[in-house]
C-alpha cells in the first residue's frame, strides 16, 4: 500500500485515469483507512458523492483482512446545517468538519464550546434511549 508523504498524494486509479486523494492514514485502533480530503471553500454535496468512490475503492483494492471499512473526513472552509441534514452523513462512514483559517474572539470559542456540548450531551442521551432535551 501506498503511504502519502508530505510531496504526494494518494493515487487511485478508476477507468484508465487516476484520481488524487489528499491524505491517507491507519489508524490502528479502529483497524482501518482513513481518508482526508482537503476543501479550500464550502462543503458541497458532490464532496460527499466524491469521498463515497474513494471509499469504495479503498475497501476493494487496499482493504487488508481483518481491518474495517474505510472512513472518511473532509475538512472544508464551511458548512451549512442544513445540508448536513439532508445528507444524513451520520448514517454514512463520512464526516465533514470545518477549519478556521484565523483564532476567533474568545466569547465565540465559549459559545461554540458550549454548542458542542450540548450536541454531545443530547447524542450521548439520545443513544441511551432518552429522548428528552439534556439541561446545560
Amino acid at each position: 500500500m501506498k503511504i502519502w508523504s508530505r510531496f504526494r498524494k494518494f493515487s487511485l486509479r478508476f477507468s484508465k485515469s487516476d484520481r488524487l486523494l489528499d491524505l491517507l492514514f491507519f489508524h490502528r485502533r479502529l483497524k482501518r483507512l482513513v481518508a482526508i480530503e482537503l476543501k479550500l471553500g464550502d462543503f458541497k454535496p458532490a464532496d460527499k458523492g466524491q469521498m463515497e468512490l474513494y471509499l469504495r475503492w479503498l475497501d476493494k483494492y487496499e482493504r487488508q483482512p481483518g481491518e474495517e471499512m474505510p472512513v472518511g473526513l473532509i475538512l472544508c472552509a464551511g458548512k451549512k446545517h442544513e445540508t448536513m441534514e439532508l445528507l444524513e452523513l451520520e448514517k454514512s462512514s463520512i464526516r465533514v468538519a470545518d477549519y478556521l483559517t484565523e483564532l476567533p474572539r474568545q466569547e465565540v470559542l465559549e459559545q461554540e464550546l458550549h454548542k458542542a456540548m450540548m450536541q454531545a450531551r443530547q447524542r450521548f442521551a439520545e443513544h441511551h434511549g432518552k429522548r428528552k432535551e439534556v439541561a446545560p
